[in-house]
């Protein structure tokens, strides 16, 4: 039953105020969101699905709100929208959540926000949409109401309010309110460019992690086309292969990301991007990924036919092992300490080997043993930076992982040793003859161990005073000294060639 419908000594003089759920008061939907969070939490229950969606849309959606209950307060609202229900409430104005998500859904947010005369949702038998939100507004409120949505199915809403306005509308809802020649009164737009949300999302500054698959063509001072080519083609498969386990990791952890004070502004997170997208953007990924991997020993016996792959397909595995490796990382070892730190210097690890299968050019154990060690260094440096991140939050465990701040100084210690192990193995390398092979001035390379010494320090020290971003890949691509040093360290192996 819902409450009476006052405004002021006279019910007629304003009218009802009706505002949507998905898209409009929140820019995530909270049924995409509720069906994420039972696949992350309860998979099981994916064997249901058909039973729960024979009884219709409507049961399915109770069904799931009754197996997973949303934390209103973490949902991505629209703050321009709120603020002005905020206004409307404190004239005395009575509105409505009227949503086609579940009724549990809709009276959670409702309780959260405060703001609302009454909810009018789905109820397991309707679903609460289009003609039928609109037959409830006159079955309640006669004509005397105005309406606040997002998409094409609330046009004949629109149609019918007094005072017709739109929050972050759909391309679709735009188009149709110029054909109908609807002028919104009022617009309350909240969302990031599509173009911005999806080059956040798809985190292109990472790729240059997959610079590694071009080491070992670099380190063996091979020139040839063809190499470059198959690298090339190997580096853009693995980028898209990446990019999409980046999305699937943003989806799994909808729910962490929204609580923390920097992840809650990632495109997911902030319901600037839905969850159905970044489903399809995964699939896209993943199959043209594959395809590029395909394609690499092909393009390379094309063009340098004297390279030709004696086991062509071996980068298709080692792209298979690191999105096997990936997702096992987000859905279970992430939680597991010091496991997750040795899983993601693994992957650093994985990308050179990547390259390896892609050019045929074998990986040294040299380079093998000191790739482990310094991004082992860096994966640690990542979690330490996170614990002194949320240490002076005033936190005392990190959400979804298995660390504590008391674990602060043992992280250090292990981090910084790696770093100085990763420098010896290359102080190992410089001294065997297996570099004079490939340098004619060996001594010349005796260079970098301070250069990198002074790197890993340096990367530790601002970690330790908490002036280091949370990942060291963005340090790395961002800070001067490390690009400066970082071209030191180029101009030391060309005088040494």
């Amino acid at each position: 039953m819902l409450p009476p419908v006052r405004a002021g000594n006279d019910p007629s003089s304003i009218s009802v105020l009706c505002v949507d759920l998905d898209g409009t008061l929140i820019k995530s939907d909270a049924f995409a969101d509720s069906a994420r969070a039972l696949v992350r939490h309860h998979p099981s229950a994916l064997l249901k699905f058909p039973a729960w969606l024979a009884q219709g849309k409507a049961s399915l959606k109770q069904k799931i709100g009754n197996t997973i209950q949303l934390d209103a307060a973490q949902l991505p609202y629209n703050r321009k929208l709120v603020q002005y229900l905020e206004q409307q409430q404190a004239v005395g104005r009575p509105i409505y959540l009227a949503t086609a998500a579940d009724a549990s859904i809709a009276h959670s947010v409702a309780d959260h926000l405060g703001l609302f005369t009454g909810v009018l949702a789905s109820d397991g038998t309707t679903n609460l949409s289009g003609n039928k939100k609109l037959a409830a507004f006159r079955q309640h409120f006669g004509d005397n109401f105005s309406y606040i949505g997002n998409a094409r199915v609330d046009l004949p809403i629109l149609r019918a309010s007094q005072q017709p306005m739109v929050a972050n509308p759909t391309f679709r809802l735009r188009a149709a309110l110029r054909r109908a020649r609807i002028a919104p009164v009022r617009t309350f737009t909240e969302q990031t460019s599509p173009l911005k949300a999806w080059v956040r999302a798809i985190r292109i500054h990472q790729w240059a992690k997959n610079l590694l698959i071009f080491l070992p063509l670099l380190l063996a001072h091979v020139r040839d086309i063809g190499l470059v080519a198959a690298s090339a083609i190997a580096f853009l498969s693995f980028s898209l292969c990446a990019s999409a386990t980046y999305i699937v990791n943003d989806l799994l952890d909808l729910d962490a990301d929204r609580q923390h004070p920097r992840k809650r502004r990632r495109p997911f997170a902030a319901g600037d991007l839905s969850v159905a997208s970044g489903i399809v953007a995964v699939l896209l990924f993943l199959a043209t990924s594959a395809a590029l991997a395909i394609s690499v020993p092909h393009s390379l016996a094309r063009i340098s036919p004297g390279y030709a792959l004696d086991r062509p397909y071996r980068f298709l595995v080692w792209l298979a092992i690191y999105a096997v490796s990936t997702l096992a990382y987000s859905l279970y070892l992430k939680r597991i300490a010091i496991v997750d730190v040795i899983v993601l210097s693994g992957l650093y690890t994985v990308r050179i080997l990547a390259g390896s299968a892609a050019t045929g050019i074998p990986v040294s154990t040299w380079l093998a043993g000191f790739s482990i060690f310094f991004f082992l260094s860096l994966a640690f440096v990542k979690r330490f930076a996170e614990l002194e991140s949320l240490s002076n939050r005033g936190g005392t465990i990190a959400s979804g992982r298995s660390y504590h701040i008391s674990d602060l100084e043992q992280l250090r210690t292990f981090g910084s040793a790696s770093g100085y192990v990763s420098v010896a193995v290359l102080t190992l390398y410089i001294s065997n003859l297996d570099a004079a092979q490939l340098y004619r001035h060996t001594h010349r390379l005796w260079l970098l161990v301070p250069v990198l010494l002074l790197w890993i320090s340096r990367l530790w020290l601002q970690a330790s005073r908490g002036e280091l971003n949370e990942d060291p890949v963005v340090y790395a691509i961002t800070d001067r000294r490390s690009l400066l040093l970082g071209l030191v360290v180029v101009a030391i192996v060309l005088s040494a060639l």
